[in-house]
């Protein structure tokens, strides 16, 4: 079979800019001591979760340190604003392509805000580790990561327009695998006799966590409808006709939300001058038990939340009723919005409940094999690269299954 010269073409170009991204990384900014503000930040859980999206950016401070950081956080804010604010919500739904367009270029201002404040706080943030700090600096500093950061977020929107797959996603997945090499190499060193034992028990049980991700990821609730149209022709449920559920309607942002949750205390600690706060906080980090069970609460509640902000059963509900399509033995309209919000509570709950054994399993492994790398590798990376590897693999298998259909009308 010959090789589709497009699907090539696209593919060339979705790797040839996650290069470039990935190189501008290591270009540093100049007038800061690198090698002493590497050391000075390296135990910083703020920063190593932050590290998590921008592939060490924060730690090394290059030109494209910000990443595609800003462009998902503003992202965020619109999809919350969204839900929230009448107008972006019409803008959203009635205004069609147009409309979304617009949603996107205001996106885009936003996201050169948060770059631009991102810069701001970094800046007073290395100052410690400044040559020569005066107003000079700090304007090359901010233009230099605001520009950086606005070139990654052109750089993914090329990457979904022309290349393959989600650009913003993509990025991110190359930040999390880029940082594995590393973390191996200081996990497994070369005279290390207890090699081959760790490997015995790490491939199983990272296998089982892999599965458990994809079952969390791909998993649905199939809720049969039901159409005037096929009742008239067959008065059967068509078993092909069904509104799909997520098991987990929030996919990775619950962990992201929770784990940024969990990491902001250690850096707050810093700035509180009382004693008492310190010592509680801590407390409530070193404690095992009370960090697992405020882990497992937080994920729970941003579940709950994420999922009513991406599915509105009402919605749901209203647009059942305007296909003339509705869910057997139960009537449209109030009672299928308050079926179909017990169905979603439920789903959510068994979704919060696999995230938070996700979440658990990279501790379980660094506890068994004393591979600390695990726990900064977590289950938020595992479920991005996960479904950013699943969503990819399916836009590509679409791909060239619509070519063999064109090829084959033609």
């Amino acid at each position: 079979m010959p090789i589709n010269k497009i699907l090539v073409k696209k593919l060339a170009l979705t790797i040839l800019l996650l290069v470039i991204a990935r190189m501008g990384i290591f270009i540093p900014i100049p007038g800061i001591d690198h090698d002493a503000f590497y050391n000075g930040v390296g135990k910083n859980a703020l920063i190593s979760f932050l590290n998590i999206f921008s592939g060490g950016g924060f730690s090394t401070i290059g030109i494209f340190a910000l990443g595609i950081v800003p462009y998902i956080n503003s992202s965020l804010i619109i999809q919350l604003l969204t839900k929230t604010i009448p107008a972006l919500e019409t803008l959203q739904k009635e205004e069609g392509e147009k409309g979304r367009q617009k949603i996107n270029q205001i996106t885009r201002y936003l996201a050169l805000m948060w770059a631009i404040i991102q810069s701001i706080g970094i800046c007073l943030w290395i100052k410690p580790y400044v040559f020569y700090w005066n107003i000079d600096f700090i304007t090359e500093v901010i233009i230099s990561l605001s520009t950086g950061s606005m070139i990654v977020m052109w750089f993914s929107e090329l990457i979904t327009e022309k290349g393959i797959g989600n650009g913003a996603s993509l990025l991110i997945f190359q930040n999390i695998i880029s940082g594995i090499p590393q973390n191996l190499k200081t996990s497994f060193s070369v005279h290390d006799n207890t090699l081959f034992n760790k490997s015995i028990i790490l491939i199983p049980l990272f296998m089982s966590m892999l599965v458990i991700t994809i079952l969390v990821q791909e998993g649905i609730r199939k809720i049969n409808i039901v159409s005037a149209r096929q009742l008239v022709k067959k008065n059967e449920i068509d078993p092909q006709s069904y509104l799909p559920l997520k098991l987990n309607q929030g996919g990775v942002m619950p962990i992201v939300f929770a784990s940024a949750s969990m990491a902001l205390p250690g850096y707050i600690k810093s700035f509180v001058p009382s004693p008492n706060i310190q010592a509680f906080i801590d407390f409530c980090i070193n404690n095992t038990f009370i960090y697992i069970l405020l882990y497992g609460i937080m994920i729970m509640f941003f579940s709950y939340f994420y999922s009513s902000l991406v599915l509105n059963t009402e919605d749901l509900s209203n647009n059942l009723k305007k296909m003339g399509a509705s869910i057997p033995n139960i009537r449209p309209g109030d009672d299928t919005n308050q079926y179909l919000g017990n169905i979603l509570k439920r789903l959510t709950f068994l979704g919060a409940l696999f995230l938070f054994l996700v979440a658990l399993v990279p501790s379980l492994i660094a506890n068994i094999t004393n591979i600390n790398s695990f726990k900064g590798f977590g289950a938020t990376s595992l479920l991005i690269l996960v479904g950013v590897a699943i969503d990819t693999a399916k836009q590509i298998q679409t791909y060239i299954i619509s070519e063999k259909y064109e090829s084959l009308m033609k």
